[in-house]
């Protein structure tokens, strides 16, 4: 397999995994949804809803592969995205925190871009 669909099939497990868990406390006003575009290389997990007349939409993670890199844009998990990522076997080199400024991002054990 090579590395863009094994990249691809690893990001997708790991949310199908965090929504089954935050699923077993559903909310009925919120959905969550999962949408993955393999062919643009987009990964995302979000909620969406009306909770007290109010509109609620939170990404709780939005992922994409960009040159051959995992780039985690938001990430609103306890352990950390890039904490799975590494446990499955993705080296630190291919992993970018693209939410932090890429200065931040230097100071980080993560590649750059």
């Amino acid at each position: 397999m090579d590395k863009l669909k094994h990249y691809q099939n690893i990001i997708k497990s790991i949310l199908i995994k965090y929504e089954k868990i935050s699923s077993q406390v559903p909310d009925p006003d919120i959905d969550e949804v999962l949408m993955f575009d393999d062919e643009r290389s987009q990964y995302l997990w979000f909620n969406i809803g009306w909770k007290n007349e109010k509109r609620i939409k939170a990404i709780s993670v939005y992922i994409r592969i960009k040159n051959n890199k995992i780039w985690i844009e938001e990430d609103w998990t306890e352990e950390g995205i890039a904490v799975e990522l590494l446990k499955n076997g993705v080296p630190k080199n291919d992993i970018v925190l693209g939410f932090h400024d890429p200065e931040t991002r230097k100071l980080t054990e993560f590649a750059i871009a």
